[in-house]
C-alpha cells in the first residue's frame, strides 16, 4: 500500500474531521472487512462522540473517493476494505460467515489465458469462492 487512507483522503482533498480520521484509522488497521456496523462499534470504542450515520456517510465517502472498496459476500451486508490493497481473491465460509483472502497464481495465470483466447487484455477481476469447512475423515 502506497500511502495510508487518511494520506489519499487528504491527496484528494476530502476534509477530515476528527471522527472521519478515527474511522479512517480504524478501517487502516482492520484485518478483516468489516461492515458499517463493525466499523461503528470499533471507532465509538476510540471516540464515544461517533454516530452511525457518521460512519454510514464516512464509508459513502470513502467509496466514493475509490479509497474504499465495498464488498457484499451473499449475506446483505456490505462490507468494506482498503481500495489500494495488493490484489487478492476471497473465500466465503458459508456457515460462519468467516472471509479468507487468498492469492493463487496458478488462477491469476488461467485468468489471462482466458481472457487472451477470447481477445482481450484483462484489466482486473474479482473471484469469490464459496464453501463450508469438509469434515474431518
Amino acid at each position: 500500500m502506497a500511502d495510508s487512507i487518511i494520506e489519499r483522503c487528504e491527496a484528494q482533498g476530502l476534509r477530515l474531521t476528527g471522527q472521519r480520521r478515527t474511522i479512517a484509522s480504524v478501517l487502516e488497521t482492520s484485518n478483516d472487512h468489516p461492515d458499517v456496523e463493525e466499523l461503528y462499534a470499533r471507532a465509538s470504542a476510540e471516540d464515544q462522540g461517533i454516530s452511525l450515520a457518521t460512519v454510514y456517510r464516512t464509508v459513502k465517502l470513502f467509496e466514493e473517493a475509490g479509497i474504499l472498496e465495498k464488498l457484499e459476500f451473499r449475506d446483505g451486508r456490505a462490507r468494506y476494505e482498503d481500495a489500494d490493497r495488493d490484489h487478492h481473491d476471497h473465500l466465503i465460509d458459508l456457515h460462519s460467515g468467516k472471509v479468507i483472502e487468498f492469492v493463487d497464481d496458478e488462477i491469476e495465470a488461467l485468468q489471462e489465458r482466458i481472457a487472451e483466447k477470447l481477445g482481450y487484455d484483462l484489466k482486473g477481476h474479482r473471484l469469490e469462492l464459496y464453501g463450508v469447512p469438509k469434515k474431518p475423515n
